[in-house]
């Protein structure tokens, strides 16, 4: 599925729920851990960052998005506000997982189509980083200063699904679309860092990363086999990157604003992406890991 085919998707049908669980079993035949030994058994971890564990960033389409709609409301092609908002928000939808600079090099492409001189796609992507930084500057400040629980600043439970892993001798990466000096500054500022061997982020020279660049460099480096390694994330390119090596594939569907409960574009979008379980959140932590080692 590539990801031009997960824009607009369509309602996915129901899975089989965890009995008294929030939990949605979507692939019945995915293999729970690795059997090495006679044990099952996940050795690593890789989680995506905004929207799966920090929520600093919630509502970065609400400034990404108008941006754009400025910038090719500017070539002057007479198009509607509602029509550019339309355009902007399928393209920006389609690239959400990837590194930011690809949503930039596509609002260059649209302006070029409309017969407009394009800024580069950096000068794009800090121009909408410096709008960002005037949304969310508050929530970064208010957890450094000790004013706003950082509780209040992740995904629940995912803190304590990190430690859960951590206890079990499994060890933890992230890897996010977003600049590394970005996430390495708010995964401190939310209290997650200690429990990551790595942590990865987008750079300007965006050829030199990616997520399955990440997954690939930590299954060479350990000797990994598929289900050896499980990947959470709310977004569809980390659940692509896990399931095309046969890692186990968990969707984090969480409704970034309440905090609660499931967004169901989330989750359609992630089920068409392949992700073989689906959560709102880690709240459920003990039982999802239970039933990830096949103890449930």
């Amino acid at each position: 599925m590539t990801d031009e085919g997960l824009v607009g998707v369509a309602q996915q049908p129901p899975g089989r729920m965890l009995p008294g669980a929030c939990i949605e079993v979507i692939d019945e035949a995915m293999q729970r851990g690795h059997i090495r030994g006679g044990c099952g058994r996940i050795r690593y971890a890789l989680f995506d960052f905004d929207g799966t564990v920090s929520l600093i960033r919630q509502g970065w389409q609400d400034v990404m998005c108008p941006m754009m709609v400025q910038v090719l409301a500017e070539t002057g092609t007479g198009e509607s506000e509602e029509e550019l908002a339309a355009i902007v928000r399928d393209f920006v939808d389609r690239l959400t997982g990837k590194q930011t600079i690809y949503q930039m090099i596509q609002l260059a492409d649209e302006v070029r189509r409309r017969g407009g001189e394009p800024l580069e796609p950096l000068q794009y992507k800090r121009r909408y980083l410096d709008l960002l930084w005037e949304r969310i500057r508050h929530r970064v400040h208010g957890l450094r200063e000790g004013l706003i629980d950082a509780e209040q600043m992740r995904v629940p439970g995912s803190l304590e699904i990190l430690q859960a892993l951590k206890g079990r001798g499994v060890k933890c990466y992230l890897a996010s679309g977003t600049d590394e000096q970005y996430v390495l500054d708010e995964a401190d500022a939310v209290g997650v860092s200690p429990y990551f061997e790595g942590i990865y982020g987008a750079q300007d020279d965006y050829q030199s990363f990616s997520k399955a660049m990440v997954i690939r460099t930590i299954i060479a480096e350990n000797d990994l086999h598929g289900p050896e390694l499980v990947g959470f994330g709310d977004g569809y390119v980390e659940i692509q990157n896990t399931r095309e090596v046969g890692g186990i594939a968990v969707g984090v569907a969480t409704d970034e604003e309440r905090r609660e409960g499931v967004d169901e574009w989330k989750r359609n979008r992630l089920i068409v992406a392949g992700a073989q379980v689906v959560i709102p959140d880690f709240r459920e932590h003990e039982r999802l890991l239970a039933y990830l080692f096949a103890e449930d």
